[in-house]
């Protein structure tokens, strides 16, 4: 396990194998949906985090009922990706601690500013992070 899984884990208090697969289900959002350079530059410079995306960015991105259908009818973006989080079994409380968690140790390893540019570049983004 890696220290981006192991952080948001304890920090965030759910088990390792959930804090695996959000993450990478998160990272895998932001790769389809933040600025392309910024968001290869950050998920490059996190330890772990490309297997992360590698293995888990399909999870989640299909289906996911009416409100899932609703959501991607309206762009999906955030609001598609806390639901699909929510399937996984976390509640929006601890959907915002993984979002803060995994940005801080984005910026530890990216910098603040890649960071910054990532989260800008998505709308909504910002107000979980």
């Amino acid at each position: 396990m890696n220290e981006l899984v192991s952080r948001v884990a304890d920090n965030v208090g759910i088990s390792p194998e959930i804090a695996e697969k959000a993450v990478g289900m998160m990272l895998g959002f932001l790769q389809r949906e933040a600025d392309d350079g910024a968001v290869a530059r950050m998920i490059e410079a996190i330890p772990g985090a490309a297997e992360l995306v590698a293995k888990f960015n399909g999870e989640g991105s299909g289906g996911g009922g009416l409100l899932g259908g609703l959501m991607a009818s309206f762009g999906g973006g955030v609001m598609a990706l806390g639901q699909q989080l929510m399937a996984q079994g976390l509640g929006m409380s601890e959907i915002t601690a993984l979002a803060r968690e995994t940005m801080a140790v984005a910026r530890e390893h990216a910098g603040a500013e890649t960071v910054d540019q990532v989260v800008n570049s998505v709308p909504g983004l910002s107000q979980f992070v």
